[in-house]
């Protein structure tokens, strides 16, 4: 399912690739966000010929309220319902549970919660929680998790991760002993706790591989904690995780925080910063970080980056761009939110081509200062 092909001698950073019968994930990678069931402004189309995109996630909390799973389940499935034949992942919605829900209750049983849609009130357990990921039919399914905020009381994070430890535990029996709906094979990820505290992150990662996950990730980061923090317990937890599993770093990040992690032994990455800025006006280049409603773009008829592979690059002159942005015209939304997954997706595969070469420890220090600065 997994194989390991290559680590870099300066850093932890490796190439691999992961089977999915929904087609290869060359990793390192990262993987557009598309919550219900779409990448906000970019069609599927241009998502694989244009973007290259070789997974996407959906999210299990926002497609279980709407559309709901009978009309999920109708439709055979997510890659049915939003027409797309290449991998995906899906979130379990514990993230969205305690970040959207207003009202919520937390019992072993599972997590109560109120729609943010219309108030209904809905319980996700460990159990119903790959119920869904089934009629979904995702190739990547997550336990249902607690994830606690930052800050937190040391006491609140122990008791949280312990209490993810026992519906992972409930999650992946149900798992093993259900079967998937559509004729291809599902994989199951665990998500290792502990917020920033080491000694819980050890313990939570050796608990999670003793369930034996066909993939792990890393979830309770980059909820507001100091990217240097990050950046510290990132590096050591991935110490404490197989080597022969793809290790996922939940939502996270710039592309500085993608070359960092990758430099600490990250395999995939999702985040909706790229799609999400590209609405704001702010697009991410091999030249740094530009933001397109700044006045001195306002007279400039020139494209940005004329040997870039995006239609915003080598078509489009800035002022246009800007114009569009600043008018909010939907070509606009459409064509910073493709260059900006198109750069990410052009940064994973430069990233497995050095490491490849072995030339990524000397490159990689250089480019995330690169990427991070303002044009």
């Amino acid at each position: 399912m997994f194989t390991l092909h290559q680590q870099s001698k300066q850093t932890k950073a490796r190439t691999g690739t992961l089977k999915t019968d929904h087609g290869e994930i060359q990793t390192p990678i990262f993987m557009p966000v598309g919550t219900l069931g779409t990448v906000k402004a970019v069609d599927q189309d241009d998502l694989l010929n244009k973007v290259k995109a070789q997974i996407i996630l959906g999210n299990t909390y926002h497609l279980y309220l709407r559309p709901g799973n009978e009309i999920m389940q109708s439709a055979g499935g997510l890659h049915k319902f939003m027409g797309w034949d290449e991998p995906i992942l899906t979130d379990s919605g514990g993230y969205q549970i305690f970040s959207l829900s207003d009202i919520r209750e937390l019992k072993e049983k599972g997590a109560t919660f109120k729609s943010h849609l219309d108030g209904s009130k809905h319980l996700f357990t460990p159990e119903n929680v790959v119920e869904t990921q089934r009629i979904l039919g995702s190739d990547i399914m997550m336990i249902l998790d607690e994830c606690p905020p930052y800050p937190a009381e040391r006491d609140y994070v122990e008791n949280s991760m312990k209490l993810t430890h026992r519906w992972a535990k409930r999650g992946r029996k149900h798992f093993l002993k259900t079967k998937p709906l559509y004729g291809h094979n599902q994989l199951q990820f665990g998500i290792v706790q502990g917020g920033v505290h080491k000694d819980l992150r050890k313990e939570s990662s050796q608990y999670m591989a003793s369930l034996d996950f066909e993939g792990l990730a890393i979830g309770g980061l980059s909820v507001g904690e100091p990217t240097e923090l990050m950046y510290d317990i990132t590096d050591f937890n991935t110490d404490h995780l197989p080597e022969n599993k793809p290790r996922y770093l939940m939502g996270v990040g710039t592309p500085a925080n993608l070359l960092q992690n990758i430099a600490y032994g990250v395999d995939m990455f999702d985040c909706v910063m790229p799609t999400r800025n590209a609405r704001n006006g702010m697009i991410f280049t091999r030249h740094g970080k530009v933001n397109v409603r700044n006045a001195k773009w306002k007279h400039h008829h020139k494209p940005f980056d004329t040997d870039f592979p995006s239609e915003l690059c080598h078509r489009y002159n800035m002022s246009y761009i800007h114009h569009l942005i600043k008018s909010n015209e939907i070509l606009g939304l459409e064509l910073t939110s493709k260059h900006n997954l198109t750069f990410y997706l052009w940064l994973m595969q430069v990233v497995k081509e050095r490491i490849n070469e072995g030339t990524f420890g000397e490159w990689y220090q250089d480019m995330m200062k690169t990427v991070d600065r303002k044009v």
